[in-house]
């Protein structure tokens, strides 16, 4: 009885909506729809083998089942991951509050202001810990921040320097593993050479760009970098630091002593473990470098109004704008993780953030003090948290190993003579006391009670910090609950999502994120899980990944697929390194060219650069098609180079091309491998697959097509799927044994990227079935049709199929409407926030035009009230060019209308308050008000501040 009760819930239309929205279009059935939509070339002839969907309350009892099946040890182990606290009141009131988890990367300012003063406040905690200039709102981990730091470092080489061949990059001895996994594999395709050593015996010779250092180093101890950054810079050589972000609480911070680039994890504050993720890297760097840095930089400018305002700035820089050019290839990164770990630092303030540091400090010092009077060698002698133990040749690791797992602990077993113990802010006297009895019973001694032990020195020996930190004042007013909630729900209020009305974002999928999907990956069983831990203690998350990956498989085709890549730029960059390594496995290193429609996302070209390729863009038709012939050119042209051809399917343009499979035969009779970008998978499952359509190689945005929300920008999760032949060569990882030799590095630190918000694309894939999901697919193909027939009669779509349907998305066409009244596609979308919605996609991939994805999940009459808005601002554009309306001093140029303007005495517009602020009925009843007026792009980028800081410090600065 209750198999569609949740695919009922997930679906905005019901039966006679559907009909209603049939006939509007002018199809008998929906069957006819799909028909029209999809060639019949590619149309999977069999139902999706997928179980039927479960209900909510089946699904959550199953999942309790697996959880289960994890043990929840107490992990001392460190690496980069530790232990936390979690405040009830930011675990509440954002990440289980849809208002923050819903919202998307904030690239319409206006209603974005709350998560971009959350990330402002990220930013500020990041530059005064540091000590640094400038810092971005947040990338992936500290593994690929890493990665980011190195190619940053090479593309600043100096002119000489390139000339020279300076390629080679030193790494010390003593960074994490998975760190310098990621960093190997980063460095081959760009021809950088690795070179590892002890920091104190690096000597350069003259061909060295960068380097890596960290602080704390992997075995706990806090080497005197200063020589080694004065020696690097002598040499031009710039350096990198890995620095534990808490431990800079107490520790001489790095841009105190010469560091040009400062990373790591913001795990420590307040993220729980999460086998491995989500977690916030943080980056800071000189600001010298500001237009080199990576990922997405928060800056404050002001408004139409002269008013303090927010918004990414140096946006040039981006993936989005200069394709193989960029930076970077991120587009995704964790921006709801560093919201969390801001808020952590605010509610903790310095005083607090200190107090946390010295009890995780004070508790290692102890533990050194214990083992000590032990017999115990402990290797450090300055430290702050990870101590390093010499086991005496009596002991045997194996007999620790099974004493400290008889008590439900985890340590670092790193080498066979050696132990790390890494204490964190969670660790308590009687875990103390069970670590000193562990080890006493190994040298059959007696224990030390703890409040026996006398701790004679501190780890920290003249590393003290001496510079203050977080002077602003949003890091001393919210100390009691009270005043911190009403902090979050004020930022909240400044802030647009999927819990105001719909998110029409061509390409982003904004569908609903169930409330029963998001709630295991906060349980315990998931969120308290190391991802390190020996793996017959995460039997759940193995249950877990093995389920999620079959139904995977059978969605996509495929034959095996890595959750690695967490996001999906990164799961681009992944691909094209698998297909690499292919081609390398084969004799054919020459492959190396990678053609690329002009239409396609902009993270497409810059992972083929990161992954050592040159990119041929092809070009499109009239029609926003792959120009077939210009395909056949190219390949024909590369023949001997050619590696792989990358597209999105249903198109970037919102079309199932129906050469699709000539485009493929052609591409793999040239000796290429086909890579097709998941970002469209929505109009795929249940009707075709990549494997059916003949791709080698997909990535899957889990936070679009499959449930996990976009959290303001981040997280997000980019697994790939792979063909037969492609399957040796996945990622594999330094601490996860069961990967073979000849896969690639690993992309990221942990072994399954963000392990556990995984769980909610397994509960949206259990709950829906196999059914369901077809059905989802269908519904947004339908949905998507239906808002291209209502608006057809005003507004023009771009691009449409063979058949006139578009896929489940389409671009509406507005560059006529600045020849007509001087309107643009950015007025219509600002205009669009008087009405309650948020803009469609802005002039990508067609400047000037906007792309809208309704989602399966959007209601018949939430889609009419977006048709109605779309209508009415049509009407508000024929008045300015009949004359009804002024050209400047009108609705569309003056939009959004904030709430502080329309209540002013001042109010010198021709048109009345009423149309500004409540253009429709509904709007009267759910009115969201822009925190600001249209924001001075130019202004902030000209006077770029990406600290929390007054505006009348910078305000007169132009």
């Amino acid at each position: 009885m209750s198999k569609d009760i949740f695919a009922n819930r997930h679906i905005g239309p019901d039966d006679g909506d559907i009909l209603q929205m049939l006939k509007t279009i002018g199809v008998s059935n929906l069957e006819e729809l799909i028909n029209q939509t999809l060639p019949e070339s590619i149309r999977s002839s069999k139902k999706l083998e997928i179980e039927e969907g479960i209900s909510e309350y089946e699904y959550l009892k199953r999942i309790r089942q697996i959880a289960s099946r994890n043990k929840l040890f107490r992990s001392f182990i460190g690496m980069g991951y530790y232990n936390t606290n979690t405040p009830s009141v930011i675990k509440r009131n954002i990440l289980e509050n849809p208002s923050w988890y819903t919202s998307y990367t904030p690239y319409q300012a206006e209603i974005s202001q709350g998560r971009l003063e959350a990330l402002l406040n990220f930013q500020t905690m990041v530059i005064d810990l540091t000590a640094m200039e400038i810092a971005n709102a947040s990338l992936l981990d500290e593994a690929t921040a890493a990665a980011e730091a190195m190619i940053m470092m090479y593309n600043l080489r100096s002119r000489q320097a390139v000339k020279d061949g300076a390629n080679k990059f030193f790494v010390d001895n003593h960074i994490f593993p998975q760190t310098l996994a990621v960093l190997q594999g980063r460095a081959q395709p760009l021809n950088i050479e690795l070179v590892q050593s002890d920091y104190r015996k690096f000597i350069s010779d003259g061909k060295f760009f960068g380097a890596i250092i960290q602080y704390p180093n992997a075995f706990g101890d806090i080497p005197d970098y200063e020589e080694f950054v004065k020696a690097a810079h002598e040499n031009q050589i710039l350096v990198g630091v890995a620095a534990d972000l808490l431990s800079l609480a107490l520790l001489t911070p790095p841009g105190e002593w010469g560091a040009d680039v400062v990373f790591g994890s913001t795990q420590r504050f307040g993220i729980p473990l999460g086998y491995g993720g989500p977690h916030a890297a943080y980056f800071a760097t000189r600001e010298n470098f500001k237009r080199n840095l990576p990922g997405r930089i928060i800056g404050i400018s002001v408004d139409r109004h002269n008013n303090r305002a927010l918004r990414m700035a140096l946006q040039t820089r981006e993936q989005h704008i200069k394709r193989e050019k960029a930076t970077s290839n991120i587009c995704t990164a964790q921006a709801l993780l560093a919201t969390m770990a801001g808020m952590y630092a605010i509610y903790h303030g310095p005083e607090g953030l200190k107090a946390i540091a010295e009890h995780v400090h004070s508790a290692a010092c102890l533990l050194r003090e214990g083992l000590i009077k032990l017999g115990y060698k402990v290797l450090n002698s300055r430290f702050f948290d990870t101590l390093s133990i010499e086991l005496p040749a009596s002991v045997n690791p194996k007999d620790l190993q099974v004493k400290a797992e008889a008590k439900n602990i985890n340590l670092n077993y790193f080498d066979s003579n050696f132990v790390g113990i890494s204490t964190d802010e969670t660790i308590n006297e009687e875990e103390i006391q069970t670590l000193l009895d562990i080890f006493a019973s190994l040298v059959n001694k007696p224990s030390h009670l703890i409040s026996d032990i006398k701790v004679s020195a501190q780890g920290l020996s003249g590393f003290e910090r001496k510079s203050s930190y977080f002077q602003h004042e949003v890091f001393h007013r919210y100390r009691s609950e009270t005043e911190m909630m009403r902090y979050i729900k004020q930022l909240e209020r400044k802030d647009f999502s999927l819990t105001h009305s719909m998110i029409s974002l061509g390409s982003c999928t904004m569908k609903l994120n169930a409330a029963s999907a998001m709630m295991a990956f906060m349980w315990p069983e998931f969120a308290d899980m190391h991802p390190f831990i020996p793996q017959d203690q995460a039997e759940g998350y193995k249950i877990l990944l093995n389920e999620l990956k079959e139904d995977l498989m059978k969605i996509t085709g495929f034959s095996d697929i890595s959750f690695q890549p967490n996001s999906g730029a990164s799961g681009e960059y992944t691909g094209l390194m698998v297909i690499r390594a292919y081609h390398r496995s084969r004799g054919e290193e020459g492959r190396d060219v990678v053609l690329i429609p002009a239409s396609a996302h902009g993270t497409n070209p810059a992972s083929a650069v990161m992954a050592g390729m040159k990119v041929a863009v092809v070009e499109c038709d009239s029609k926003g098609n792959v120009n077939l012939m210009h395909l056949r050119e190219l390949a024909k042209e590369y023949e001997e180079s050619l590696a792989a051809f990358m597209i999105t399917y249903p198109s970037t343009h919102g079309v199932f091309e129906e050469d699709i499979k000539e485009m493929i035969d052609l591409v793999h009779e040239c000796g290429g491998q086909v890579y097709m970008d998941g970002a469209n998978m929505n109009a795929q499952v249940g009707l075709t697959n990549p494997a059916i359509i003949g791709a080698d190689v997909c990535h899957l945005n889990l936070h679009k097509t499959f449930a996990i929300p976009h959290g303001g920008g981040g997280p997000g999760v980019g697994p790939i799927g792979v063909a037969s032949h492609l399957v040796k060569f996945l990622p594999g990882h330094p601490l996860f044994t069961s990967n073979e030799k000849s896969s690639i590095y690993a992309v990221s630190a942990a072994p399954f990227g963000s392990a556990s918000i995984l769980t909610i694309s397994h509960a949206y894939i259990k709950m829906l079935g196999g059914e369901g999901l077809t059905q989802s697919t269908k519904i947004a193909i339908l949905n998507a049709n239906y808002l291209a027939s209502a608006l057809s009669g005003k507004f023009d779509i771009l691009y449409k199929g063979k058949r006139g349907r578009v896929g489940h998305e389409m671009i509406l066409e507005c560059r006529n409407f600045k020849q007509l009244a001087g309107v643009t596609e950015a007025d219509i979308a600002k205009r669009l926030m008087d009405y309650g919605f948020h803009a469609p996609t802005l002039s990508f991939p067609v400047h000037g035009t906007l792309m809208v994805e309704p989602t399966e999940s959007e209601s018949l009459e939430e889609l009419n009230r977006f048709i109605h808005a779309l209508n009415q601002i049509y009407d508000e554009i024929e008045n300015i060019s009949n004359g009804k309306a002024e050209k400047e001093d009108n609705l569309l140029k003056n939009a959004p209308h904030t709430a502080t303007e329309c209540t002013s005495d001042d109010w010198k517009h021709p048109y009345s308050r009423t149309v500004a602020a409540f253009p429709a009925k509904w709007v009267v009843e759910n009115k969201f008000w822009p925190a600001v007026g249209r924001i001075d792009d130019a202004f902030g980028d000209r006077n770029l501040v990406c600290v929390c800081m007054p505006i009348e410090s910078y305000r007169q600065e132009d």
